[in-house]
């Protein structure tokens, strides 16, 4: 196991992405924040938060869950479980920036955006990853990475937050390998 990010790598690279979503919509006007869940909704409140402290702003903020909208779903191996969606504010029309915490082959953006589109026409859709891994299957990039982490199809990135995990850290794992438990 590798550590690729700290805790306060993480801090920096969500107030860097935090600044891009501002700059690419020029302020806060018509900005909504939505995570896919689990842990997008956490870069997703974190990205709230440093706007927040920027613009002097609340940002809307929701949640998304995509586990209808999966291409696996119907597979032996999905393990989905349905939590249902937490957005309580109008996306048409409204520039989303979609969070998440790895981007990988692309299948979560498509889902994501396929959930979005059954809640709303929104102007556009931003994509913001804490980390991305590369090997993308489908034709998505995100409008800002916080990291890089060029990875092989056998590794796997995992992002752990206080929140849901108990630790904080971006972690590469090796072939087969796990995370150490606590």
């Amino acid at each position: 196991m590798i550590t690729v990010m700290k805790e306060e790598d993480i801090s920096r690279a969500i107030a860097r992405i935090a600044s891009e979503a501002l700059e690419l919509n020029d302020g806060t006007e018509d900005l909504v924040i939505v995570g896919i869940r689990t842990r997008g909704v956490i870069v997703a409140k974190r990205m709230q938060e440093e706007i927040r402290k920027m613009e002097g702003v609340t940002v809307p903020m929701g949640i998304l869950d995509i586990a209808l909208q999966r291409d696996d779903l119907l597979s032996d191996t999905c393990g989905a479980v349905f939590k249902g969606s937490e957005i309580d504010f109008d996306l048409n029309g409204k520039n989303v920036a979609l969070c998440d915490d790895v981007m990988y082959t692309g299948r979560t953006v498509r889902a994501a955006i396929a959930a979005l589109n059954s809640l709303g026409r929104a102007k556009s859709v931003q994509l913001y990853a804490l980390v991305d891994r590369g090997h993308r299957e489908l034709p998505f990039r995100a409008d800002a990475v916080g990291k890089n982490v060029p990875t092989s199809s056998a590794e796997k990135v995992v992002a752990h937050f206080r929140e849901t995990d108990g630790d904080e850290g971006v972690y590469l794992l090796k072939n087969g390998e796990g995370l150490p438990l606590k």
